[in-house]
């Protein structure tokens, strides 16, 4: 969720797509994004579009209370149907983000889903994920979400060291994510997920692997571990710049990968997307793949982002102008860009490479096949699904992915 909207064209009042974006519809699975936009703090490291309670106070707070929210996105859920028309597919995933989306009651997580059953259907073995802060859950919490239809969580653990939590502004205490997992199973969530993040300063090699221990011992069947990135107007940037806390570079971060994945595959969980792991094909994240793999998803609630066919809208940033429009019975879209066929070549190549499946080679350009043969001989790519046609990335050639992709897009 970047913390400054793109530029683009105005969305319509009543949200109507371009009949080009429902064309071949039915052969797209569809997703929704529910962003829930509440924090109870703020992580210095954090530039999500998500709000405290202090900073919605006198800022519009009546129309962006915790309260009604669950009622805002439904209403965008019925917006949804309005605009899709007749299209026949149930939603195979359901993405609940945030924010801490478990500072609401549990029974407005029910209800948000609900909307989407009611509107849609689901799939039957829809994909139903939450975020979840450790410290905002207890076993009733859970259970009941398990029995309103969610069966995925995803429980923010970032580190199993209090000093990394500290520089992080982490609120939960260490080990309480490990339990979280156990609460979970116990309630009967099929599927659940660790969130962890490397490079934070004054995080020791040692400290890293203490983390990966932590998380692999609780026994989630999904890890996701991302470097630290340190955005441009977060706390944490300020502290750095005045030089209270070091900044890791690439070296450490490339490090620390290495150590993480050498953890995960000793203890049985495969890479399938550059920074996630899972111990089985059933473990993926579903809703994830739908991103990476270009397919159709409902972004509702403020700053969420949609892609319905090649056009893709966002959504008004702040909570009391989301729920403003919403009220006028209009849609909260704040603008929206109509992708050209090369727009979606690129992004297939940005996004399909991260993949353990990789990318056709058919998609590259002259240049870009010129610059794959290169990364093949340079140990970046694989060569035996490269001679089946398809670019998939080594294990060094996920450490300086990125650099790989804009070598392969030109």
């Amino acid at each position: 969720m970047p913390s400054v909207l793109p530029d683009g064209e105005p969305v319509p009042e009543d949200g109507a797509l371009p009949a080009r974006a429902l064309e071949g519809a039915g052969d797209r699975p569809l997703g929704f994004y529910l962003h829930v936009p509440y924090c109870a703090t703020r992580c210095g490291y954090c530039d999500f579009n998500t709000y405290t309670a202090s900073e919605l106070r006198g800022a519009g707070g009546v129309l962006a209370s915790r309260d009604n929210y669950a009622g805002q996105v439904a209403e965008e859920i019925r917006l949804a149907r309005k605009v899709l028309g007749d299209d026949p597919r149930p939603v195979r995933t359901v993405f609940v983000g945030g924010g801490t989306p478990t500072l609401l009651a549990a029974g407005d997580l029910v209800r948000m889903l609900g909307a989407i059953r009611d509107e849609f259907g689901l799939a039957d073995d829809a994909e139903v994920t939450t975020e979840a802060n450790p410290e905002s859950v207890d076993p009733a919490y859970l259970e009941e979400l398990r029995a309103g239809g969610f069966n995925r969580i995803s429980f923010g653990m970032q580190s199993a060291r209090p000093h990394v939590l500290r520089i992080l502004d982490r609120t939960h205490t260490p080990g309480r994510p490990e339990a979280c997992v156990e609460e979970a199973r116990a309630a009967g969530f099929d599927h659940v997920n660790l969130d962890l993040i490397y490079g934070t300063p004054g995080e020791s090699d040692d400290d890293w692997r203490a983390s990966l221990d932590a998380a692999i011992g609780a026994g989630p069947d999904h890890v996701s571990a991302y470097a630290l990135i340190v955005e441009e107007g977060t706390q944490l940037a300020r502290r750095i710049r005045r030089g209270e806390v070091p900044m890791t570079d690439d070296d450490v971060h490339a490090d620390r990968y290495l150590i993480a994945d050498e953890a995960f595959e000793k203890a049985g969980y495969a890479w399938y997307e550059v920074s996630n792991w899972a111990t089985s094909e059933a473990g993926r994240c579903l809703h994830n793949e739908l991103y990476w793999r270009g397919a159709d998803w409902w972004g509702a609630g403020p700053g969420a982002h949609s892609h319905v066919g090649g056009v893709r809208w966002w959504n008004v940033k702040h909570p009391g102008a989301y729920a403003a429009a919403l009220g006028a019975g209009k849609s909260p879209g704040a603008g929206r860009e109509v992708l050209s066929e090369e727009d979606r070549r690129v992004e297939r190549i940005l996004l399909e490479l991260r993949l353990r499946e990789g990318v056709e080679l058919a998609l590259l350009k002259p240049a870009g096949l010129d610059a794959s043969r290169k990364a093949l001989a340079d140990g970046l790519l694989d060569a035996e699904p490269y001679a089946a046609g398809r670019a998939v990335l080594t294990l060094r050639g996920r450490l300086l992915a990125d650099a790989v992709v804009r070598d392969l897009v030109d």
